[in-house]
C-alpha cells in the first residue's frame, strides 16, 4: 500500500498543484503528496512502532518544505544531478521529522534520519533512469520505479530496526 501512496499521491498532487516550477506548487504538491504518503505508511507502522497520526502531518510539512527549498536550490531543473540533489533536500527534511517522531519507538530512528536523503535521492535517480526525460514535467515525487527502490530499502531498515527493538525488549 505504502508503495502505490507515492505514484498515486503524486500524481493527483500533480494534477491540484502543477508542475513544479515554483516555491507555490512545490508546497502545495509537497504538503498534498506528503499526506497521501504519510497516511499510507501511518496504516503500516500505527501498530508496530505506535505511531499517531501526527506522521501524517510531519510527512507533509516536511515534504512541502523540503520539496519547495531543493527544488529552489536547483533551479528547478530535472536532469539527474538536480534530482538527485532534490531528493536528497527532501529527504532530509522529510527524515528529520519522521525520526523525530520514531525516538523512542524505534532502535534505528537515527538511522533513519540519516538514511531519507540517501533514499529520496536514490529513488529519483532510478525514477529518471527508468522514465528518462518524462521526469521534465517536473513531478512532486518519484515514480513507482524509484517507489519501489525506496519501499524495499526503507523497509529493510524497518524491520531490522523494529526487530533490534524487540530484542533489546524482551531481554
Amino acid at each position: 500500500m505504502s508503495l502505490l501512496a507515492f505514484p498515486i499521491a503524486g500524481e493527483l498532487a500533480h494534477i491540484i498543484a502543477g508542475p513544479v516550477d515554483g516555491v507555490v506548487p512545490a508546497l502545495i504538491g509537497g504538503a498534498l503528496t506528503g499526506a497521501g504518503i504519510g497516511f499510507a505508511q501511518w496504516l503500516m507502522l500505527r501498530r508496530d512502532l505506535d505511531v499517531g497520526l501526527e506522521w501524517i502531518v510531519v510527512t507533509a510539512v516536511g515534504l512541502a518544505v523540503g520539496l519547495a527549498v531543493g527544488a529552489m536550490v536547483v533551479g528547478y531543473e530535472t536532469d539527474v544531478a538536480d534530482l538527485a540533489i532534490m531528493g536528497a533536500i527532501s529527504g532530509a527534511f522529510l527524515g528529520i521529522g519522521q525520526g523525530v517522531l520514531l525516538r523512542g519507538r524505534f532502535s534505528l530512528w537515527l538511522a533513519w534520519i540519516v538514511a531519507m536523503p540517501v533514499l529520496w535521492s536514490a529513488a529519483w535517480v532510478v525514477s529518471e533512469a527508468v522514465i528518462g526525460k518524462n521526469v521534465d514535467k517536473q513531478f512532486i515525487v518519484f515514480g513507482a520505479s524509484g517507489a519501489i527502490v525506496f519501499g524495499c530499502l526503507s523497509g529493510l531498515l524497518l524491520v531490522a530496526g523494529m526487530r533490534q527493538s524487540h530484542t533489546k525488549a524482551s531481554e
